[in-house]
């Protein structure tokens, strides 16, 4: 039986060919346009929350606690959903949180506007934290989570990105207004839900589904067989995926998560001037970034999973 889902998105979200791009290429390039979901100033999230909002509010909560970054696209919808349902949306954020194992980000900082400005609209419940490796902001997440409960509120905890199995598993749906039309879809990857869904869904045909990583953290991998295990739960079907069931790029991830990079500033201009579609500088530019480089080992088909963003455009001077 499928999960509960509450309809918050146009879908299926169109599906174009880019013939200036396929054409300089020599690739048939095609683009899922993820972008217009029609739903919060679009964007995949709200694939994602069509199954957590219906979960949170099956077990009753009047709270929703959940974290990223400043100019975090998820928490932008999720607080607009938990808006429009009467739930409370709070979340631990901070500018650039990273893996310390690989080093302090550069000062550069995710800015003041774009996704903050819809979150005040909504009334998420922001607080601000300096700076610090992902593990300090998940602890920041779950005392804000035990502060709310220690006030009798019922609280709904939903990872970073509202990357888990239900989050894998609207991506996986989601495959199914594709079909086995592409020789290789590339998706921008991260928290991992989009790129984990997708590959579950292509599992054992012959689509290739690479993810082009956001942030410099080979540790994603891991986040990613975890999700399609959390996956196989929800569908019973038992492909129990490992590593080697992915493609996994980190090429094009820059200096770190929320930093833009010079390939992706250039993928962002090429796109916006040869087809009149814009990306976003955290996830859409690296990834297109890596289709660029990916494409003398390409051939036939390939599609370009564009996830959104968009607002994170007016934070980034």
């Amino acid at each position: 039986m499928d999960p509960a889902r509450i309809p918050l998105i146009l879908a299926p979200t169109p599906l174009h060919r880019l013939d200036r791009i396929s054409a300089d290429l020599g690739l048939e390039v095609w683009i899922k346009r993820d972008d217009l979901t029609g739903f919060a100033m679009g964007g995949n999230k709200g694939r994602k929350l069509e199954y957590l909002l219906a979960e949170a509010i099956a077990q009753e909560a009047d709270t929703i606690v959940t974290c990223g970054s400043t100019q975090s696209n998820f928490i932008r919808q999720l607080g607009t959903a938990c808006a429009m349902v009467g739930i409370h949306c709070v979340a631990a954020t901070m500018e650039l949180p990273y893996a310390a194992a690989h080093g302090v980000p550069p000062s550069d900082h995710a800015g003041h506007g774009g996704n903050l400005i819809l979150d005040y609209i909504v009334g998420v419940e922001l607080h601000r934290f300096p700076n610090d490796d992902w593990e300090v902001l998940y602890a920041h997440a779950e005392e804000l989570a035990q502060r709310a409960e220690a006030k009798g509120h019922r609280v709904y905890r939903i990872p970073v990105g509202g990357s888990c199995g239900l989050g894998g598993y609207a991506f996986y749906r989601a495959a199914e207004e594709v079909g086995n039309d592409f020789d290789a879809i590339i998706t921008p990857c991260s928290s991992g839900s989009t790129h984990a869904g997708l590959a579950y869904a292509f599992h054992g045909t012959s689509t290739r589904v690479i993810g082009v990583a956001c942030d410099p953290e080979p540790e994603i991998m891991e986040d990613l067989v975890r999700i399609a295990h959390e996956i196989d739960d929800i569908t019973g079907h038992g492909r129990r995926l490992t590593e080697a069931d992915y493609e996994f790029r980190l090429e094009w991830a820059g200096e770190a998560y929320g930093v833009p990079s010079p390939e992706g500033e250039q993928a962002t201009h090429r796109l916006a001037c040869r087809e009149g579609i814009f990306l976003d500088p955290v996830y859409t530019a690296k990834g297109f970034a890596g289709l660029l480089g990916l494409a003398p080992e390409l051939s036939g088909r390939v599609l370009f999973w564009h996830t959104g963003g968009l607002p994170a455009l007016f934070a980034h001077e």
